[in-house]
């Protein structure tokens, strides 16, 4: 059985949420540390953009600004991201590519069961939507964005539980923009989330422990929960104010 570490971790803001995550995946590529699946929370509510996205195009950023949403690049591909810190927990798995699929859409699969998993113990039928969503009732509820290295690599995303799309609807641009060309007037039509669905109040603890239920049962492991090392959070230190610098944010 491939070993396995959970990190349970707090809320950051997006500065420090992806400086660790591209700390764990530079610490897996040298073999430093097992596989890693990490659990965290954005705060302040935070935009992260594809690192191929340019963020004028991706963010209304005046309306961030005025709303205090914190922005920043990612390392990983894909969309625009709203993250609500009172409705959305973020995964991230950083993991060897010898112990998952070579094609990246059924990398992107395996991992996804993790979310499939969780949502079947809330009693919900969900599926995989290539190229990285989980839909429930064709409504997305959860994106993923991957990025790799030689010999691992690193797959973070979303789970909305109770996140405000109206928020979420006004911060992305691209969201917006899709509406108006589907001629469709609520956001609500096209996202969804873990209360939407069950129309009733799900809390941040109950979704955690079924998120890692739901990845124990896809990865075929039980996990061994540690803290972040002294050495993790040195190294994601020094990252942070590349996150935070206009020349990363601003660099398409």
């Amino acid at each position: 059985m491939v070993e396995w570490r959970l990190i349970i971790d707090g809320e950051h803001d997006p500065y420090w949420n992806m400086a660790f995550d591209e700390t764990l995946l530079y610490l897996r590529e040298q073999s430093y540390i097992p596989n890693t699946l990490r659990l965290y929370v954005f705060k302040p509510g935070s935009v992260t953009i594809g690192y191929f996205q340019r963020i004028s195009e991706a963010v209304d950023l005046d309306y961030a600004n005025r709303n205090g949403i914190l922005y920043t690049r990612r390392i990983t591909g894909g969309g625009a991201v709203y993250h609500d810190p009172n409705g959305e927990l973020t995964y991230s798995v950083v993991a060897s590519l010898s112990d998952f699929p070579s094609d990246v859409i059924e990398r992107y699969r395996a991992i996804c069961y993790g979310l499939i998993y969780a949502l079947e113990y809330f009693g919900l039928k969900s599926e995989f939507k290539p190229v990285n969503d989980i839909v429930v009732n064709n409504k997305k509820i959860s994106g993923s964005a991957q990025t790799w290295r030689k010999y691992a690599f690193l797959q973070h995303g979303t789970f909305m539980y109770n996140t405000d799309v109206n928020t979420l609807a006004n911060v992305l641009k691209p969201l917006r923009e899709k509406l108006i060309s589907h001629g469709i007037d609520s956001i609500k039509e096209r996202v969804t989330t873990l209360s939407m669905i069950l129309k009733k109040s799900i809390d941040r603890k109950e979704v955690l422990e079924t998120l890692i239920r739901g990845f124990e049962k896809a990865f075929k492991t039980s996990f061994t929960i540690t803290q972040p090392s002294s050495f993790e959070i040195e190294l994601a230190r020094k990252l942070v104010d590349k996150y935070r610098s206009r020349e990363w944010i601003f660099k398409k």
